[in-house]
């Protein structure tokens, strides 16, 4: 079990000067970092000496509050002891970079942006379906009660990327207001009707599957708007965000202090904007055309294929905002006759419904069984993004176990050349658009299809392992990789994990590695932007910066390697790390990479402490290098 730090967390928080003391709030690898409004409040001394507090260290306009290898515990306990969650008074950095390859980083990416808004995003889902309900039961689109209902649950989702851009700035360190008015712009009321005027000026890329018309221009580019918007997409305005972060940071360094808190906002939305418009905005809708061509084109060479594809795609296509390609489609289809182009992609929604019903019943957290009901009942009616973000896709499996539920449908329904009637509802509300009163077997097909789509999605998802996602995995993990060793070596020698010069740690220019308080060890000036495993054994920890990493040697030492000094303010650009926290390694495997000249030139020391943490647990802890060392030398030896 976890340990429980939240008298320590009331203590620290006491003895910083409260809560309302606190302007900004992150940690590194060993310590929590403070930004006071009055540092004088602080109660330095009882702090240094309380248990679990290693030490206080003031540097870099920072109260630091030395904890040691349970800083990430202990600062989850004062985040909840302050009383403010997500935006606040408090500036939350998680530190909670995704990793892996590019697939885990988009998908950790778009949960993680999600994943403060689910409750309002079920909520939203619920009243659609209510909605829904009301029109089935032949409530007229005119009256108030379905006018203002309406509003409550579709404006959600029609200004989704407004929601998005504040989740966006706060993941890529950008100024939410600024990142606000580039939504805004994305979604501004008048736009779409500036960009559709009755008559083109030309068309471009005429005779392609991406021939767009031109309405407008921007100094004499052309400005290539989506038929469907930026309303209720999600890409376009994550994009557009993470280039605007890029812009933001580039000013910041360039504009004046004084005149910075006008004249960055300025530039960034001045560039960002106009960059959505030209770029982004029409990559994407390019993007969208040509997934609409390659499955007009399946779909003329073997409709089942046909079906099972766009079934097992059709989830990842709403993801990206490429779906709009086929919507289109779909749409002058139907104005002629029964339609099939999104026939395989109604019912998957229930694929959803069913692994969120398996997930409800087998999951032991209680916020994802909160979860689940509200995002269960708005997947019934065709709402799917709570089930979606919030759970399925984090979880990873349950999500492809839903894509091949989809695959499934998909095929039956294209075998039995299922073909809506008309342009209906969604979820349960689309089986009106399956009836046709010369062919009732159109309808129980449809019905069919739900059932496979349901049943499916419960049993693939009953062979998948369901993860824990909030606030447990992690506890798991560092539960399940901090086990200590049967039995410390009673002697062991640790090479060195980068090449360079040796430097006594008292002579770091930080004083906790300096005072020995984090272990004892040794610091190398590094020649080679590279750190490798000082010998066989498991990491423990890889801070998301990747600026620092720790391991637990096969022998029972534990080594801490901190690239750098103050270096998490880089915030893991120059850093790249080829291995994951858990992985085993074997000595002289490489486990980061990191830029030297970087670093230099952000400003920051690239001294770089190898401490034994567990010092306590050796009579001596001896360097046997000094001067220049390369990768595999013997550095320390650790003696019971």
């Amino acid at each position: 079990m976890a340990k429980d730090y939240t008298d320590l967390a009331q203590d620290i928080v006491a003895h910083v000067g409260g809560k309302e003391n606190i302007i900004k709030l992150v940690h590194c690898v060993t310590r929590l970092r403070f930004s006071l409004k009055d540092e004088s409040k602080a109660d330095t001394k009882y702090l240094k000496n309380r248990d679990g507090i290693v030490t206080v260290v003031k540097a870099g306009g920072q109260y630091q509050v030395v904890i040691g290898n349970h800083v990430p515990d202990v600062y989850a306990a004062v985040i909840k002891e302050a009383g403010i969650f997500g935006e606040g008074s408090i500036d939350v950095d998680e530190g909670d970079v995704p990793q892996g390859n590019l697939f885990d980083r988009f998908i950790a990416l778009v949960s993680g942006l999600f994943q403060p808004m689910l409750g309002a995003l079920s909520a939203a889902g619920m009243i659609k379906g209510v909605v829904a309900i009301m029109a089935a039961c032949g409530v007229k689109s005119t009256d108030g009660a379905y006018v203002i209902l309406n509003a409550a649950g579709d404006g959600f989702f029609q200004f989704l990327p407004l929601i998005l851009a504040l989740t966006a700035a706060k993941r890529f360190k950008m100024e939410k207001f600024t990142a606000l008015a580039i939504g805004f712009a994305l979604v501004y009321p008048n736009i779409a009707a500036s960009f559709t005027a009755a008559k083109p000026l030309y068309t471009l890329f005429a005779g392609t599957f991406i021939e767009s018309k031109i309405y407008a221009t921007f100094l004499g580019l052309p400005i290539i708007f989506p038929a469907s918007s930026y309303l209720s997409t999600v890409l376009p305005i994550i994009l557009a965000i993470w280039v605007g972060s890029k812009i933001e940071k580039f000013f910041k360094r360039i504009i004046p202090d004084v005149v910075k808190v006008f004249v960055v906002p300025f530039f960034v939305i001045l560039i960002t904007v106009p960059l959505s418009f030209l770029v982004i905005g029409p990559v994407m809708t390019w993007a969208s055309d040509i997934v609409g061509a390659i499955f007009t084109g399946i779909y003329s060479f073997s409709p089942i294929i046909y079906g099972i594809i766009l079934g097992a795609l059709w989830q990842v296509l709403v993801m990206f905002g490429l779906h709009w390609g086929l919507v289109p489609l779909a749409i002058l289809e139907l104005q002629k006759g029964p339609g099939v182009i999104l026939v395989a992609s109604i019912a998957i929604c229930f694929a959803q419904a069913g692994a969120l019903l398996n997930i409800f019943l087998r999951t032991k957290e209680e916020k994802v069984k909160q979860l689940a009901i509200p995002a269960f009942i708005s997947a019934l009616f065709g709402v799917t993004e709570p089930a979606i973000y919030g759970i399925t896709l984090p979880m990873r499996t349950p999500f492809i176990m839903t894509c091949i539920a989809g695959a499934v449908q998909g095929a039956y329904l294209a075998f039995f050349n299922a073909k809506m009637q008309v342009m209906g509802g969604m979820g349960l509300f689309a089986i009106p658009s399956f009836i046709d009163p010369k062919d009732s077997l159109l309808l129980i097909h449809f019905l069919v299809a739900i059932a496979i789509s349901f049943v499916l999605g419960f049993v693939l998802t009953q062979f998948t392992k369901i993860p824990t996602l909030y606030g447990g995995a992690q506890e798991v993990a560092a539960e399940e990789i901090s086990q200590p060793v049967e039995e410390i070596a009673p002697e062991q020698v640790i090479t060195a994990p980068l090449s360079g010069k040796v430097v006594a740690l008292e002579d770091t220019p930080d004083a906790v590695f300096a005072s020995g308080a984090m272990g004892q060890g040794v610091a190398i000036e590094p020649s080679v932007g590279e750190v490798v495993a000082p010998a066989d054994g498991v990491i423990r920890l890889l801070f998301p910066t990747n600026h620092a990493i720790g391991l637990a040697t096969d022998d029972g030492a534990e080594i801490l390697v901190h690239v750098g000094m103050d270096t998490v303010a880089l915030e893991g650009e120059g850093f790249m790390a080829h291995v994951t926290q858990g992985s085993k390694v074997k000595a002289g495997q490489l486990l980061l990479s990191f830029d030297i000249d970087a670093i230099k030139k952000a400003g920051y020391p690239v001294t770089t402490p190898i401490i034994v943490t567990n010092t306590a647990d050796y009579k001596t802890v001896e360097a046997l290098a000094g001067g220049d060392v390369k990768l595999g030398d013997d550095l320390l030896k650790v003696s019971k």
